[in-house]
């Protein structure tokens, strides 16, 4: 090689080696992607109603011999990929309805049959409700009220003769009074939906699967039966206007006809009803892969139940149970534990997991309130203050049904009466700043009786704001409503329980003449005045029916000792008033309203998707790197403060086929998943898709599962199931899943995850204010030995790059080391070798 050459040659190494270093300097420089995902990375989805309206139908009704209704139109605003869900209905006439109850009407019905043209009269949901004093509600027929009723006009017994209820399969009912198929408590017939003065009105109608009313085999699939495709079902509309059949109108006292008389019932308007297919949709001789833990992702599991079966050789079972039980699970598994866990809170400790990011939802304050003067109520403010008063049990009303007998009890005095007389909530809602109405308001706020750490979510904001965690504390309102004081001996100002206690010790005794001079006597407290829902799901369904199902009215029964039981009170349409503390997919499910709350800011947001996302990017990170926690305190900037994300949870030396199947589900609901839609396999209403960031961390957790626990050195890669894994889970859970989920196999009571965790003041190190954005939070699964095995994103990416850094420096290092070596040759060899 000549001088020349070996000078460029030289030189090049010079440049590329001070390029390698400049290189790694600015790589050591550039900053890893931020902890919180940017809400800037979502793209725009259509809203859930939109979704529904694909499949509005609109329908017009016709004159009758008495009323005219060819100028009322009714609108279904969902007909396809039905659930058990709620489904809105309104409608628009020229009629103005008079100011009288019980005339000029809807009366709404689901029901069941097989011909093209829709369902006979025996096929519908209906006749279980005594609505205004006569017979419209019921199946009733008075003998001579309809000229045109032939088939039933008259009665063997030579009483009234009623329209029997045949279901799909089973005997005809045998007597107006016959509940074997539904009664008043848990049918979903509409018998008076009133039409507004304006000639408009709406409701949100309750339909029901093949799990709910097997009467009615909607969506249900029986290949064995030669029936491949969901069972379709109808919408019943039955218009009432100002005349019964024979002509009569008493507009002061009402309608007294059935809506079943053939009079009536010729005037009906018929929907067809789509349902998804109801019940297991994998074949059962599939591998199982047991999925437990949190509520937030049951109605999105059970969506993706059909496409996760589809082609694969694998099912997956999911069952709802609290976190805490499911990370015990995965932390410290048996040979019959679940391979996934899905929490909220990471478990801590030693053990490989992978959390992987697959749902972002929420809780809210769902709401049901029925005005009789002007329809429902849509718009609803509470504040941390408000809700505190109502989780702790410090409006009397909430305690007892207050009468001359039954005073508000002393350690309640100078309390408000209830939320709606309360000022500060009218201060809030200026709709209900009037006279007081007879009805003092809704009875108690729903809330689950499950453990759970959404639970301890909603403490930890009350404990955010300053009103709510003094009110807590002791401190009276500017009103001078103070706490329950059998609640402020629970530290609730600092801790955030699981669950939501009933501590009031209050009990009211009924008193019932039972004849023969005897009188019988019960009692009730807290419990029966503001009862407990099963899980989130059961009380969303429950305040979708207007009523939480509270039982403070004696009953004669003489089964028991007694002779006297605890019942509820009848709810009448029109003044029916239900509210609870529930999920958002499943408040969406059912149609409810959602309570606008007071973000960290002050200003007051509900559970969109925006607000959804921009809550998440602003969640610090939990004990564990990469899995955030959420943390009211830090709700800011249009944040909605009670959004939380659902992680998966897996142990990495499961058998490797197990942990195929996992990381499948993983990718899944990061994938196809996170589209929002009503067909199977879709995002349902309730949930934000997740952004990219937890989207590629999912993928991330996904193939590092797939890949499963590196092996020890000369170890086996192949672990027995079960063996040493201890979990990544998290929280949120109820006992049971709920029915009616088409394609679900979510567990019921008695399940694996049915005993739910122990403990109820086990909040995370984030339930005082601000701990969480310190880092400091932990989740209420701490006191579990495990922790994340997984690596986010962002921790590989650190890792690669100082990899990087180092190759890069010791290449530059080489190429700059070479051209002084020969330098130094050089020099050497001019002076003779001498050092």
């Amino acid at each position: 090689m000549s001088v020349r050459d070996m000078t460029v040659s030289r030189r090049v190494r010079v440049k590329a080696g001070l390029g390698a270093l400049a290189g790694a300097l600015l790589l050591a420089l550039v900053p890893l992607p931020s902890g919180p995902v940017q809400a800037a990375e979502v793209p725009e989805v259509r809203a859930p109603k939109a979704a529904a309206e694909d499949s509005a139908v609109t329908k017009s009704g016709k004159r009758g011999p008495y009323d005219d209704f060819s100028d009322l139109k009714v609108t279904v605003h969902q007909t396809k990929n039905l659930r058990a869900q709620g489904v809105e209905v309104t409608w628009t006439s020229r009629e103005r309805p008079p100011s009288t109850k019980y005339t000029n009407f809807l009366q709404v019905m689901q029901c069941w049959g097989d011909d093209a043209a829709g369902p006979q009269r025996e096929q519908c949901e209906f006749g279980a409700i005594r609505a205004g004093d006569f017979f419209m509600g019921l199946r009733t027929l008075p003998k001579g009220t309809d000229p045109l009723e032939t088939k039933y006009a008259e009665a063997p017994t030579g009483n009234n003769p009623f329209v029997p209820f045949r279901p799909v399969v089973g005997e005809p009912t045998d007597s107006v009074n016959d509940a074997t198929y539904f009664s008043n408590n848990d049918t979903n017939t509409q018998p008076w939906l009133r039409t507004r003065q304006d000639g408009t009105g709406e409701a949100v109608f309750e339909v029901k699967t093949a799990l709910e009313a097997p009467h009615l085999g909607c969506g249900e699939v029986d290949p064995a039966a030669g029936r491949t495709t969901p069972r379709r079902c109808w919408l019943v509309v039955v218009p009432r206007g100002t005349h019964d059949p024979d002509g009569s109108s008493d507009i002061s006292a009402g309608l007294k006809t059935s809506g079943l008389s053939q009079s009536n019932w010729d005037q009906r308007i018929v929907f067809p009803m789509d349902f998804s297919p109801v019940g297991n949709t994998c074949d059962a001789d599939k591998a199982e892969r047991r999925v437990i833990g949190s509520e937030l992702l049951t109605d999105a599991i059970t969506s993706w139940q059909t496409r996760l079966c589809s082609g694969a050789d694998s099912r997956f079972t999911f069952s709802q149970s609290g976190e805490d039980h499911a990370r015990e699970l995965i932390a410290n598994p048996t040979a019959s534990s679940p391979g996934m866990g899905i929490t909220v809170a990471p478990v801590e400790g030693g053990a490989e997991v992978v959390h992987a990011p697959v749902a972002v939802s929420a809780l809210t304050v769902g709401f049901f309130w029925e005005d009789e003067g002007a329809g429902q109520v849509h718009d609803l403010k509470l504040n941390p203050r408000l809700l505190a008063k109502l989780m702790t049990g410090s409006y009397p009303y909430d305690i007892r049904l207050l009468s001359f007998e039954h005073p508000v009890p002393d350690h309640l005095e100078g309390n408000a009466l209830s939320i709606i007389v309360d000022p500060e909530f009218r201060k809030l809602n200026p709709y209900f700043d009037r006279p007081v109405a007879p009805q003092l308001g809704p009875d108690g706020i729903l809330l689950q009786a499950v453990n759970s750490d959404v639970n301890a979510l909603v403490w930890r904001y009350l404990q955010s704001d300053t009103d709510a965690r003094e009110f807590l504390q002791g401190k009276p309102d500017p009103w001078g409503t103070k706490v329950n004081p059998f609640y402020r001996e629970l530290g609730l100002d600092k801790t955030a329980p699981l669950d939501f206690p009933k501590a009031d010790p209050t009990e009211t005794e009924v008193s019932l003449a039972l004849g023969g001079g005897q009188t019988g006597k019960i009692s009730y407290g807290q419990q029966e005045r503001a009862p407990y829902s099963n899980d989130l799901h059961n009380g969303a369904l429950r305040v979708r029916r207007g009523a939480s199902g509270a039982t403070f009215v004696g009953a004669q029964d003489p089964t028991t000792p007694s002779g006297v039981k605890l019942v509820a009170s009848d709810v009448n349409p029109g003044s029916r008033m239900a509210y609870g503390i529930v999920d958002a997919a499943s408040a969406s499910r059912y149609g409810l309203d959602f309570a606008a709350l007071p973000n960290a800011d002050g200003d007051y947001v509900k559970p969109t998707t925006d607000s959804l996302l921009k809550a998440v990017a602003r969640m610090p990170d939990s004990a564990v790197k990469g899995v955030k926690a959420p943390t009211p305190a830090t709700a800011k900037g249009g944040a909605y403060p009670l959004a939380a994300v659902a992680y998966a949870v897996a142990p990495l030396d499961q058998p490797a086929d197990a942990r195929r199947d996992y990381a499948r589900l993983i990718r899944y609901a990061a994938g196809d998943g996170q589209k929002a839609g009503l067909a199977p396999g879709e995002l349902p209403p309730g949930y934000a898709p997740m952004p990219k960031g937890l989207r590629d961390q999912a993928l991330a957790a996904a193939d590092q599962l797939e890949r499963g626990k590196p092996a020890a050195p000369g170890g086996d890669e192949s672990v027995p199931a079960g063996a040493g894994s201890s979990g990544g889970g998290s929280d949120t859970a109820a006992v049971g899943g709920p029915a009616g989920d088409s394609g679900g196999t979510a567990g019921s009571a008695g399940s694996e995850g049915a005993t739910g965790g122990s403990g109820t003041d086990a909040p995370s190190a984030s339930a005082t204010p601000g701990a969480a954005a310190d880092g400091g939070g932990s989740g209420p699964g701490k006191s579990v030995a495990a922790t994340s095995g997984g690596l986010t994103p962002g921790e590989v990416l650190g890792i690669v790059r100082w990899v990087l850094l180092g190759v890069l420096v010791a290449g530059g290092v080489a190429a700059l080391a070479g051209p002084v070596l020969l330098r130094l040759s050089a020099r050497r060899a001019a002076t003779g070798g001498s050092g």
